[in-house]
């Protein structure tokens, strides 16, 4: 099933029509075209592609060379395609889009990984995702080797800055939700210094995230927790201080950055050959 947002995009950029392409080709001409990688990537989107133009023209050929997760060089062809046209064009931009988007997120969360794996750390991402997106984002991050912390805010307690302050205090906090949800959902708790963390400890939090927190800040809480608690460090992390996080002892790291302002990688469909009035 094709999901909502593909439609939406299919709609954005076709408008009442490809007035350019409809002027040139019919649905008569034939074309065959190439997906071309313009930079080195962790190719991602691969299948989506294909569910755009096969949304856009269920008769075109759609042929993967790579698939999503391959490391690909510039210049590397990716995907053929046969068919329609006018089928290939209006699909064109759509795929491109999501491939670029998506090929960027895998190759910033391989980056990260390759980091991380030296310290047994696991690198997640956040729900910083761009609007509409996160689930294609989320898959990006898994095929970059990184993992997924939540998709929703419905997947798992997490008890932030705002919640500690309206409950009146971690423990208060922990409280409430131990009260409300029972004992198997696992509740992880945001601390932003040792006092914090000292009383999330005491609250038996199953997972501490230590929040803005400095390397040598965070060193100091994760000797303090001695494994009580599983550590996740957030906020602030980036690809230059990633490995003095990771050399802490803290068990995850999660990091925005994985997905709420990657570069696009570049792709290029080229059209290789037309044949006129041909089906």
């Amino acid at each position: 099933m094709i999901e909502k947002i593909i439609v939406l995009a299919l709609e954005e950029d076709l408008g009442l029509g490809d007035i350019t392409s409809d002027n040139i080709f019919t649905e008569e001409d034939k074309a065959s075209a190439e997906i071309i990688a313009k930079d080195d990537m962790v190719l991602c989107g691969v299948n989506i592609a294909k569910n755009i133009f096969n949304y856009v023209d269920p008769e075109l050929k759609f042929r993967a060379l790579k698939k999503d997760g391959d490391a690909v060089k510039k210049g590397e062809t990716v995907i053929k395609l046969d068919g329609r046209a006018l089928g290939i064009l209006r699909a064109e931009r759509v795929a491109l889009n999501f491939m670029q988007r998506l090929s960027g997120v895998a190759a910033v969360s391989k980056e990260y990984t390759n980091i991380a794996k030296k310290y047994g750390v696991m690198v997640v991402d956040t729900r910083k995702s761009s609007p509409g997106m996160r689930k294609f984002d989320k898959y990006a991050v898994r095929c970059g080797g990184a993992k997924n912390h939540r998709m929703s805010l419905s997947d798992g307690v997490l008890i932030k800055d705002n919640h500690i302050a309206a409950a009146g205090s971690i423990t208060k906090a922990v409280q409430k939700i131990r009260a409300a949800v029972g004992h198997t959902p696992k509740i992880e708790v945001e601390t932003t210094n040792l006092k914090e963390v000292k009383e999330a400890l005491f609250c038996k939090a199953d997972i501490i995230m230590l929040d803005n927190m400095t390397p040598a800040q965070a060193g100091a809480a994760v000797r303090l927790i001695n494994r009580r608690a599983v550590v996740e460090i957030s906020g602030g992390v980036n690809k230059n201080n990633l490995e003095d996080y990771c050399k802490t002892g803290a068990d995850v790291i999660s990091s925005g950055a994985l997905t709420h302002s990657v570069p696009a990688k570049d792709l290029s469909l080229k059209i290789i050959s037309i044949n006129r009035g041909l089906l």
